[in-house]
């Protein structure tokens, strides 16, 4: 069901695209607690003759537009699809019920007394909200929220809800992270600097709130990790891409980084190859990560191969995998079926099919008669990290009183190769690295 949600401004899009990066990019693994649910009687899941009820909450039309937000969804129903022809978990079928929020807050609440309060799902898989503002709902009523994308807040703030990256913070519903603030890592600035040899980099945003607090956390990553640092910044109604190309190419930045829209990186790679200007990496995120580059950069053929992205999933493009083209294969017939473009996969599709594993995982982990959300919950909070088999880089809810001054973290990376498509370099398990955890606040 699709959800109402109020007109919203270009500067509102600009907001939220922005915190979207900004969340994307700067999501470190790991933590949280026991759950409530574990010392309450718990909450059974249906008779066994019933379907097994599962929730996917998506702002399928949003501010954002098109199909910005549908990918996780994609590839939890193809899981889903695949685990019923196979008889289900313990011999029930999932059953998917969609809610499509708008992309608003008051259209998300309304999804979520929907699926929990009168479809009565037993949890939800791959939540992908622009406006999560029914977060605090899904916790009190302990429905376990598993592999979410963390657009916002919540998946650092509230129990029960288990983003696809995992986290850290004591997470007890009251501030995100550690009394409001949030840390992420520099490893992608690393990468770049010591595989690649990178020493000059430019950061490109408008000249707006949100997209000029992610380019100053971006340059104090950068310069943390010893870079020298480009800073440009382009009005939003009028911005002059022909400029910052040709600044980027005057002052020799190798790498670039932006807090930009999609159009806006489109632009600027048009401006970059009108230039001349060569880079040795333009770095997009895991929002971006799919079939559509030559679509979306058609008009700069040097940018576009100079294109890499940096996540903390396995390439979704990368068919040597077992597993990825499984994925593969069962989200080209999903699409297919429902008369869209099979050739249009992402990366948030393998990382939606990666949470309905997860979710598959830890409901096989409790005995047939005695599946309850706290046995689930168990499995999501156990000490062992969760990999989706291979597919995702360790997760895991493992909560600190405090937040680590550094990590050792590993990073998934690949690069546009026009003709082949993303390109994986090296092994994302062992591209690795001890890195410190800068404070931002969100």
């Amino acid at each position: 069901m699709q959800r109402p949600r109020a007109a919203e401004p270009p500067s509102g899009r600009l907001l939220r695209t922005a915190l979207t990066a900004l969340l994307v990019l700067c999501a470190a693994a790991c933590g949280s607690r026991l759950p409530e649910s574990a010392f309450e009687p718990p909450t059974a899941a249906p008779r066994q003759a019933e379907p097994l009820r599962v929730g996917i909450l998506v702002s399928a039309t949003s501010p954002i537009g098109g199909e910005a937000f549908t990918g996780p969804g994609d590839g939890a129903r193809a899981f889903f699809d695949v685990l019923n022809a196979r008889g289900g978990i313990g011999g029930r079928r999932v059953q998917v019920e969609t809610c499509d929020d708008g992309g608003s807050g008051i259209g998300n609440t309304g999804c979520v007394h929907e699926l929990v309060d009168e479809k009565k799902v037993f949890v939800l898989v791959a939540t992908t909200a622009l406006d999560y503002a029914g977060a605090s709902l899904v916790s009190a009523a302990g429905v376990p929220d598993i592999g979410g994308q963390p657009i916002g807040t919540a998946y650092e703030t509230y129990p029960h809800l288990y983003g696809i990256y995992g986290s850290n913070a004591p997470r007890q519903g009251q501030k995100p992270g550690w009394n409001g603030t949030l840390y992420g890592g520099t490893e992608t600035y690393r990468y770049f600097r010591r595989e690649q040899g990178a020493r000059t980099a430019a950061v490109v945003s408008y000249n707006q709130a949100s997209s000029a607090a992610y380019a100053r956390l971006t340059a104090q990553g950068l310069r943390k990790e010893g870079y020298t640092v480009v800073e440009e910044q382009v009005d939003f109604a009028l911005p002059n891409w022909r400029a910052v190309a040709a600044d980027l190419k005057d002052r020799g930045a190798d790498l670039v980084l932006d807090a930009l829209d999609t159009h806006g990186n489109a632009q600027l790679c048009k401006a970059m190859d009108a230039v001349g200007a060569d880079v040795t990496a333009k770095v997009t995120n895991v929002q971006n990560w799919s079939s559509t580059v030559p679509a979306d950069y058609r008009d700069s053929p040097r940018c576009r191969n100079a294109l890499w992205v940096t996540g903390a999933s396995r390439n979704y493009d990368d068919r040597d995998d077992p597993q990825v083209r499984e994925f593969r294969t069962a989200v080209q017939n999903s699409l297919k079926r429902s008369g869209r473009d099979p050739g249009a996969l992402s990366q948030w599709q393998l990382e939606g099919w990666a949470a309905a594993m997860w979710f598959t995982d830890a409901a096989a982990s409790c005995p047939p008669d005695a599946l309850t959300r706290a046995c689930v919950e168990r499995y999501l909070n156990r000490a062992e990290p969760y990999t989706a088999r291979g597919l995702l880089l360790p997760v895991s809810y493992a909560p600190l009183a405090s937040p680590p001054a550094e990590r050792r973290t590993c990073v998934s990376v690949a690069r546009w190769r026009d003709g082949t498509g993303w390109v994986t370099q090296g092994d994302m398990r062992r591209t690795c690295f001890t890195v410190p955890q800068l404070p931002y606040k969100p």
